[in-house]
Formats: structure tokens, sequence, C-alpha cells
């Protein structure tokens, strides 16, 4: 696989140089539009096509092209997709030796089979973009360029305007969402600090995708975000979308979100009962939320256990310490 990534960049390489020289030539303008149009954009954004290859399941190709080439651990891509590493490991050896026994040619896809690689290629780039905004600063930048290439490269598609939204408008809060190196929570940050252009692009990009009549979960997800900064959030509307998002994925987390929003809508018992249905429990952030609402029912005893499971699960200082100060006002 590295043989054929690195034989991959030599190719994309030489093509670039002779785009080059033919300019320098100066080749007929339809000449160089034909060797424009052949090739990606971007080199990193072609081997993410690349190695998302249609005969892998498409959780398998997402999670293949996170370790190839997204920089990712495998731990990291276990949290990910709620999983243990070990279980990642195999999934990881079972994909590889699939490419091997049906000869998958590692090659860039022509144009008109970009589409059928789409879900996966956006999958890794908000799994990217994630793992950034989690604290590494550097790969959400590279997830949020690599949305902007696609947005150019495939105009048409409205999930591709989506996640640009959705990444947008999440990294607009970036600079209010720690004091020092402490977590600060949504309704607590400081929107001076907020990148009003970013937020004002972010919103460009949902209209082109709404504009596009998309309706799939990175729209959806989008349109939360787009709502969230909000001078006033509309609640009510907020849980409604996350609904929509649950009937579409199936994800649970999207469901533990939903219950967030029932709990700013309809109040932390409502919310208690979603959250209670969920099968969730290495996920640090059910037993956080659970946390939270049974604090708001004054029920202590059973928060200060949920706080103190969180802090187990808790990867970063900033979430640690944040549980902590809960944890002690309970």
């Amino acid at each position: 696989m590295t043989t054929a990534r690195n034989r991959a960049i030599d190719r994309l390489r030489r093509d670039r140089t002779l785009a080059a020289k033919t300019r320098l030539l100066d080749v007929p303008e339809a000449v160089e539009q034909e060797l424009d149009e052949t090739t990606i954009p971007d080199e990193r954004l072609e081997l993410v096509f690349t190695c998302c290859h249609p005969a892998l399941a498409t959780e398998a190709q997402v999670a293949l092209t996170l370790r190839t080439l997204g920089g990712l651990s495998t731990d990291e891509i276990a949290r990910a997709f709620l999983v243990s590493p070990e279980t990642m490991k195999r999934r990881l050896s079972r994909a590889k030796a699939k490419i091997k026994a049906a000869g998958i040619p590692f090659s860039v896809p022509p144009d008109h089979l970009l589409p059928e690689r789409l879900a996966a290629v956006l999958a890794v780039v908000y799994l990217i973009f994630n793992e950034g905004y989690g604290g590494r600063v550097d790969l959400a930048a590279e997830a949020i360029r690599l949305g902007r290439v696609l947005a150019v490269l495939m105009p048409d598609e409205p999930e591709v305007h989506g996640l640009l939204a959705l990444m947008l408008l999440h990294d607009a809060r970036r600079q209010a969402r720690f004091s020092g190196e402490d977590l600060v929570l949504l309704e607590d940050q400081d929107r001076s600090l907020w990148d009003a252009t970013q937020i004002e692009q972010g919103r460009a990009a949902l209209d082109r995708a709404l504009a596009l009549r998309g309706r799939g979960p990175h729209v959806l997800q989008a349109a939360i975000a787009s709502l969230q900064v909000d001078e006033r959030v509309d609640w009510p509307q907020i849980a409604a979308l996350y609904g929509e998002l649950v009937r579409l994925t199936g994800s649970p987390v999207a469901e533990l979100n939903r219950a967030v929003a029932v709990a700013e809508a309809q109040g932390p018992e409502a919310a208690l009962q979603i959250v209670d249905r969920l099968a969730l429990d290495d996920y640090q952030y059910l037993h956080s939320t659970r946390a939270e609402l049974l604090r708001r029912l004054g029920r202590v005893d059973e928060a200060r256990t949920a706080y103190r499971r969180a802090l187990e699960l808790a990867r970063t200082g900033p979430e640690r310490r944040f549980l902590e100060r809960r944890l002690a006002e309970v």
C-alpha cells in the first residue's frame, strides 16, 4: 500500500509538471482544459478518492483512508466509530486483505465515478475535522481546506456544501470554546470571539445546499449549527432537525444530541427518558449529558455517579477539568 501510494503521488506530480510545461509550449486552450478536467485539483483529495473504493464497505473505506492518509491512529479511528481498538484493527486487516485478494486497483477514479465514492470521502473529511475540533487545529484547517476544494470540484452536490457549512460554522466558535485551558459551554461562550466572517461563509454554503434541495445528514447538521449561533436559539426546531437526522442515519449519537435539545425545549425529565434508552455505555458524552440532566433534576447521588463515569472516559485535559468542576459542585 505504501509503494502504491508513493507511485500515485509520483504520477500526480508528473501530471502537474506536464500541465505546466504544456502551458509554456502554448498548447491550445482546449487541450489545457482537458488536462485540467481529468485531474482532481488537489493531491491529497485525489488520494482520498482513490482509497474510497466502492468494492469495500463504506465503513471500511473510511477507516482505511483515515489510517492511511488522514494521519489518525487506530485508537483515534476506533473512538470515532465507537468501537474498541482491537475491533478496529481487525476491520482494517480485513479491508487490506480484501484489497489484496480482489486485486482492487490503487488508481484515481474517472470523473463519472466520483459520485459513487462521495459519501465515504465526505465521511473521511468530517472525521478528520472532528479530530481537529477536539484540539488538533491543523487537522480542522486541513479538513476545511479539503471541503472548499470539494465544493469547487462538485458544485452541484448539496452534501458537499452541507459539510463545508457545518465545518465552517463549528470552527467559527473555536476561539470561544476555551478560556485559557478550560472548556466553555455554548451558552457561556463570548460571542465577540466568534468569527463572524466564517459564520457568514458557512451560512452561504448552507443556502447553496438548500437551494440544491439538499436534505442529507450533513445539510441537516449544518442547519442545526446555523441555528445554534442565533442570538436566540430555537431549541424545538433543533430537536426536530435532530429527529430527522436520527430517522435518516439511525445514529445513537444523533439521538443523544436530540436529547440535549429536548432538555432545553421540554425540560430534563423528557430528555432523560431518551438518554436512558441509549446503548452507549463507553461513550463519554452520554454519561456527562446524563449527569447534567440528573443534576438539574436534583438527583445528586446519581449525578455524581454519572460524572465519575464520564471522567473515566474523558480523553483531554480541558474535558477532565470541566467534569471535575461539575462533580465538585453537586
